[in-house]
Parts: structure tokens; C-alpha cells; sequence
């Protein structure tokens, strides 16, 4: 794919979310939607194989079904109340189909069925965009919206896509899917608080996108594609491992990491709100999670693989842009604990 059209791509990837954002209009916000959909399929298909054309052909479908459906449930609701403002409140057949079709954009369980396949059939790149960029847009609709939506229903979607996503991600040796099924079970702990406090889900989208970028630079770099191409990065650079360990404990929600913060205050207002078994339950799925991500700093940092004793390291490697840019949401990932007391002011 030529620059030109990377960049044209790019903006209009970035226009479409823009637009979804700051639109008080449901037309407008399905038309941001629709752009968003349309930039990212070329993207996923420029590798030209028949895994990437079925995850672009997946991406497509489901992504066309949950823009129609919140068209038509903004169209039920401007039906019966006669505005079209995003603000205004929801119908009960408008909401559940909004909430529907949330879930299916974002891939929270039991919508989450493409989201695993469309990331492995994509390039590494590819499947960063989709698990990061492409969530900013329906989250901003989940806080648009959030007084209208059922507090039961995404409480149910987020510890199902916990669940989902923990025990998904258990039997997987693809990197990609492992990512796919972390982003569900984070996507998970974001449901639940989105409709009890709006400033948490905020703040857990924002360190979660600095964390997943964290990772997906550090396995871009090292071209890990499974599990057993992540033994090779430190013959690649010890740096990197070691930016690789802490950004996937991290993302496991380890205490002494940024990745704690979202869930320790997640917990902390379930149980405010007296929600005892559910808290119960999040939590001893995070374990689920947990062990996969063990499982990745383990080859990464503790295994070598099979090599002979004339093997060459690539340490000095020449540093890019990527290299460099890697440093800044690593650091932040890692580091933003003790920053917690000026973060909730």
C-alpha cells in the first residue's frame, strides 16, 4: 500500500472516531462509526491471504450489524420521543438494542466470537489498532449514554467477558489471541464500572490503552508472533525483555504495577455498592488472566531458545522511531502507582 493511501486511511480512521466523540447526534455518531468501519478494512487486507480477506470479511459483517443496530434504535427512539439527541433518555427497547450493539463493537462476551479471529488473521500492526484505536469510539457512546443504559446487563456482559477472556486466553500459543482474549477480559472489568462511576472507566481505558501499546510495541519489535518466538528477545536486546516482563505483569493487574490501579478501584466500588459476589468473581477471574500472562514473561524472560554456542546477539541493533517511541508508554505502564493520590483528585 502506497503512503499516500496509508495516510488517507490514517486520517480517515482518526476523523471517524473524532466524529463519534464529539457528536450529539445519533446520526452523526453512526456515521463516525461507519467511517471507522470502512477505513480499518483495507488495513486488515493489504496482506493479501486468505486469513486476512476472511478477517476483513468478518470484521465487515459484524461491524455493518451492530452500526445497524444502533441506527435502529436511535431511529425506535427518536420514534417515540421525537429527539435525536444522544443525551436524552432511552426508550427500554432502544436501550437494550444500543446496548447490544455496544457490545458487539467492542466485543464483550457473548459478542465476542470475531474479535479472537479477525486479530490473528491480521497483520501485528493491524491487530493493535483493533484491540486499542477502534474501542475509543464505542466507549465515548457507553459514556455519552451512561445514565440511559442497564446497570444489569453490562454487570453481567463484563464479569461473562471476564470470565471469557481469562479462560480464553488459557489454551492459546498465538500472541495475537492472547491479546484479543486480554482485551475481552479488560473490556470485561470496564463494563462493570461504566455505568456506577464514569470517572474509573475513563481512567481504566486510558491506562489500558497505554499498556496494550506497551506490549504490542515490545512484540512488534521482537517480531513474537507465538509464545516460542518470545524466547529469542533477549538475543535481540535485554532492554526489551525486561520492558516486555514488567508491561505484561502490568497488564495482568500485578500490585506494585500501573495495571493494579484499575482494578483495585473497580474493586474497591463494587463493594461500595454492595455488589460482594460479583467482586468475588472479577477477582478470581483476573487469576485466569494472570497465568497466561505468566506464562508469556516466563519464555520471555526465563527460557532461551534452542541455540548452539556460535549463536550471534543482536544487541546492538540500530535503534528506529518505533525503538524510541516504545519508551514512553512502557515507563508509564509500569511506573504510574505511586501517581494514584494526584490521578483521583
Amino acid at each position: 500500500m502506497s503512503p499516500t493511501i496509508y495516510m488517507i486511511i490514517l486520517s480517515t480512521l482518526a476523523t471517524g472516531t473524532i466524529i463519534t466523540m464529539t457528536s450529539y447526534h445519533w446520526l452523526m455518531a453512526w456515521v463516525g462509526l461507519e467511517l471507522n468501519t470502512l477505513a480499518v478494512i483495507p488495513i486488515i487486507s493489504t496482506m493479501h491471504h486468505p486469513r486476512s480477506t476472511e478477517a476483513a470479511t468478518k470484521y465487515f459483517l459484524t461491524q455493518a450489524a451492530a452500526s445497524a443496530l444502533i441506527l435502529f434504535s436511535s431511529m425506535t427512539n427518536a420514534w417515540n420521543t421525537g429527539s435525536w439527541d444522544i443525551t436524552q433518555p432511552l426508550t427500554p427497547p432502544s436501550y437494550i438494542l444500543l446496548t447490544m450493539a455496544l457490545a458487539m463493537k467492542l466485543g464483550l462476551a457473548p459478542l465476542h466470537f470475531w474479535l479472537p479471529e479477525v486479530i490473528q488473521g491480521s497483520t501485528m500492526t493491524t491487530a493493535f489498532i483493533i484491540t486499542t484505536w477502534q474501542k475509543i469510539a464505542p466507549m465515548s457512546l457507553i459514556f455519552l449514554t451512561t445514565n440511559n443504559l442497564s446497570t444489569s446487563i453490562f454487570l453481567l456482559m463484563g464479569l461473562l467477558s471476564s470470565l471469557v477472556g481469562g479462560g480464553g486466553g488459557l489454551n492459546q500459543t498465538q500472541t495475537r489471541k492472547i491479546m484479543a482474549y486480554s482485551s475481552i477480559a479488560h473490556l470485561g472489568w470496564m463494563a462493570t464500572i461504566s455505568s456506577i462511576m464514569t470517572n474509573i472507566l475513563i481512567m481504566n481505558l486510558l491506562i489500558y490503552l497505554i499498556m496494550t501499546t506497551s506490549v504490542f510495541l515490545s512484540l512488534i519489535i521482537s517480531k513474537s508472533k507465538t509464545i516460542q518466538d518470545t524466547t529469542s528477545t533477549w538475543t535481540l536486546s535485554p532492554t526489551l525483555t525486561i520492558i516486555m516482563l514488567l508491561s505484561l505483569l502490568s497488564l495482568g493487574g500485578l500490585p506494585p504495577l500501573t495495571g493494579f490501579i484499575p482494578k483495585w478501584l473497580i474493586m474497591e466500588e463494587l463493594i461500595l455498592q454492595n455488589f460482594n459476589l460479583l467482586t468475588s468473581m472479577m477477582a478470581a477471574s483476573s487469576l485466569l488472566s494472570l497465568f497466561f500472562y505468566l506464562r508469556l514473561t516466563y519464555t520471555t524472560a526465563l527460557t532461551l531458545s534452542p541455540n548452539t554456542t556460535q549463536t550471534k546477539f543482536k544487541w546492538r541493533f540500530y535503534p528506529n522511531t518505533l525503538t524510541m517511541f516504545t519508551t514512553i508508554p512502557a515507563t508509564i505502564s509500569i511506573f504510574l502507582l505511586p501517581m494514584t493520590p494526584l490521578i483521583l483528585l
